[in-house]
């Protein structure tokens, strides 16, 4: 039986500003309170799916690969949990994985895939095959200025022509029981992964809809290339998780791993049920 767990790989902070783009901060703030630099905590949250022999892994954290004065800079904090240590937890060694998959080339997200080995980059998941969308790889080889430093070679360059790499084409099955859904708002060619489950499916939203606080569609992140479209491609995924009685996966959310959504008297999206991806919901 498919089973599913969230992965906690520490926690990070972000301007909050950027996280919550045009809201001003004495609305944001009363929800996800800042620090004296004025980030916000997030945490950086994986899924692990078991399932007739594969386990697969999306996303892959920030990585260790930080120079001390970003790692500062960042707040990356593992005192509590670790990539490596949330799968050991489970049984689990880097070596197991057979697949992982990237919902886009961002540091936070696909910092973890690879790591340093006496200097030297290796990649982290040695038995893993990568999959990862054709056009955010093509695009975080050649960002704009705008977005240059979320896309940082040192975490993809290796795999570059590597027969581990799988370049995807769109939406469509990613594995059995696992497929994608394309989003172009926050970045090009992200990839929303979704997991059939028998109580319905299960939706990794990455950073179209990063923590709960961003269910609510108006509330954007600054880093969105086209925040419009984000707006659309929100209420699109929104309903498609209310219609199919599915649940939100969030990855940055620092309380809680993922939720149901549902619609409040005035239409507005709103968290339901939450759970925390144990080994079930």
């Amino acid at each position: 039986m498919r089973r599913l767990f969230a992965i906690e790989d520490g926690r990070f902070g972000l301007d909050g500003g950027a996280m919550y783009g045009i809201v001003p901060k004495p609305m944001w703030s009363k929800v996800h309170p800042a620090d004296d630099q004025n980030r916000v905590t997030l945490a950086l949250r994986c899924l692990l799916i078991r399932d007739d022999g594969r386990l697969i892994l999306i996303d892959t954290g920030i990585g260790n690969k930080w120079p001390e004065k970003d790692a500062g800079f960042f707040a990356i904090n593992r005192s509590q949990s670790s990539l490596t240590g949330s799968l050991a937890q489970l049984g689990v060694t880097p070596d197991d994985i057979t697949d992982v998959v990237l919902t886009h080339l961002h540091f936070d997200h696909a910092g973890g895939v690879s790591g340093l080995n006496d200097g030297v980059l290796v990649p982290a998941f040695p038995n893993a095959r990568i999959h990862v969308q054709r056009q955010n790889w093509d695009w975080a080889r050649s960002p704009s200025d705008r977005d240059r430093g979320s896309y940082r070679p040192e975490n993809f360059s290796l795999f570059e022509g590597s027969p581990k790499l799988r370049l995807l084409d769109g939406p469509g099955e990613i594995l059995p029981g696992v497929s994608s859904l394309i989003s172009n708002g926050h970045t090009f060619g992200l990839q929303v992964v979704q997991v059939e489950y028998p109580k319905g499916p299960v939706y990794y939203a990455a950073d179209l809809i990063p923590t709960s606080r961003h269910i609510h569609v108006p509330w954007n992140m600054a880093y969105d290339l086209n925040p419009v479209l984000v707006m659309e491609e929100k209420r699109a995924l929104l309903d498609r998780v209310i219609a199919g009685d599915g649940v939100l996966f969030l990855e940055h959310d620092p309380d809680f791993a993922g939720c149901r959504v549902r619609k409040n008297d005035k239409g507005h999206y709103q968290p339901g049920d939450r759970f925390q991806f144990n080994g079930d919901y």
